[in-house]
């Protein structure tokens, strides 16, 4: 018995469970301070800087990187490319955690969680772009916790209530995409409001273009980057079928990303051609947008195209993380860096330590469910008694 408590002991206090402890704990102290103290307590907020790092991180780069679930969905139930099939449920469980842990970050910002239902039950302004998203965002979130049940019905053995669920699954993709299309875009629409607060490179008319083109190569990108990491840590948890198929999905996906990071690139330009701002990019914002756009659009859609062409899996992947740095840098240029452009240095916002520590123990929060799940539903398997396609 000695034996096996030091067995138990020793798989439970793994490098992963230690950190992930200690990030856990230090964010419960964290939200402990937020929630009783104020955002003054943990915030470098102000009225001139009302949205800060927990929107521009937690939220707009959060919906983006959610993405996956509606791309992934949408690719294999609704233009048939079934030999994606495999990447379905690990894309709509990210899908899924990701549009959860939004909704969570968003309390922090908001203080009042009992308040997130207002605009719906006590005063509807449904003339806003921002109820819009968050209409949007809540029936997407409900439309993607149904993705995943399946998974969860299997684990559970509730075939009954599976089997009507699976049935539903073309009629939840086309009601995903229409959701998602409409949030993406409208949360660059709320940008249009602020033309003299966002820097003229950033800010167009057609912003809402921009994030939701975005949020597809986000979202293609991070399913060949979680797909990575699953086969790197999980690989034991795969059947047959996932193992055989994460190339295909690799190049796939690439392939995908490289054409829409091409077709950005070229709208991008056309933008700052329309608003005849070409004479922004040699000032020191302009020379920024341009690291921008070529390192972080044109290089990674150069190199997806040569691991493409060549089948080098490797590149493939390096350049998904390239990619996904790329969308970050972009919400932080539209929200932070770029927004109130012209405040004087002492009144530019930078986010406080604490603010950092919230959106880590919130990511952290998220990876722990990751695991948690996928170690026991059949995300990265077909489970044995379930011969259908999920």
């Amino acid at each position: 018995m000695s034996e096996k408590a030091a067995a138990a002991s020793k798989s439970f206090f793994t490098p992963f469970n230690v950190v992930a402890g200690i990030i856990v704990i230090i964010g419960l102290i964290l939200t402990a301070l937020r929630f009783t103290g104020g955002l003054a307590a943990v915030t470098n907020l102000s009225d001139y800087n009302p949205w800060g790092i927990w929107i521009g991180f937690d939220l707009l780069v959060g919906v983006a990187l959610a993405a996956g679930g509606f791309v992934t969905s949408a690719a294999v139930y609704l233009f048939g490319m079934k030999r994606y099939h495999s990447a379905v449920r690990p894309a709509i469980l990210t899908g899924f955690l990701g549009y959860a842990l939004v909704v969570l970050a968003l309390n922090y910002d908001v203080g009042r969680p009992w308040r997130l239902p207002y605009p719906f039950v006590i005063q509807q302004g449904t003339t806003s772009v921002l109820f819009e998203v968050a209409a949007c965002v809540a029936l997407y979130l409900a439309v993607l916790f149904i993705e995943f049940s399946p998974a969860a019905l299997e684990w559970l053995g509730l075939r009954k209530a599976r089997r009507i669920v699976v049935k539903l699954t073309l009629l939840l993709t086309i009601f995903g995409v229409v959701l998602s299309t409409l949030h993406q875009s409208s949360l660059g629409a709320l940008f249009l409001i602020a033309p003299s607060k966002l820097h003229p490179l950033w800010y167009s008319p057609y912003i809402p273009i921009y994030f939701f083109i975005t949020s597809i190569i986000a979202g293609l990108s991070m399913v060949i980057f979680e797909s990575t990491l699953s086969y790197r840590y999980l690989s034991h948890k795969m059947d047959e079928t996932h193992l055989k198929e994460k190339n295909d999905v690799t190049l796939g996906f690439g392939k995908a990303a490289s054409y829409v990071l091409a077709g950005y690139f070229a709208i991008k330009v056309i933008g700052i051609s329309a608003g005849n701002h070409w004479h922004l990019l040699g000032t020191s914002y302009g020379l920024w947008f341009l690291v921008e756009l070529f390192g972080f659009v044109a290089l990674p859609c150069f190199l997806y195209a040569v691991g493409v062409r060549d089948k080098n899996l490797k590149l493939i992947r390096w350049t998904a993380v390239l990619a996904l740095l790329g969308i970050i840098l972009n919400r932080f240029n539209v929200c932070l860096i770029a927004f109130n452009w012209h405040l004087p240095s002492s009144e530019r916002y930078f986010p406080h330590w604490m603010e950092i520590g919230i959106s880590v123990f919130i990511v952290t929060i998220g990876v722990i469910f990751y695991k948690f799940i996928v170690t026991r539903m059949p995300i990265l398997y077909k489970h044995p008694e379930y011969s259908d396609s999920h």
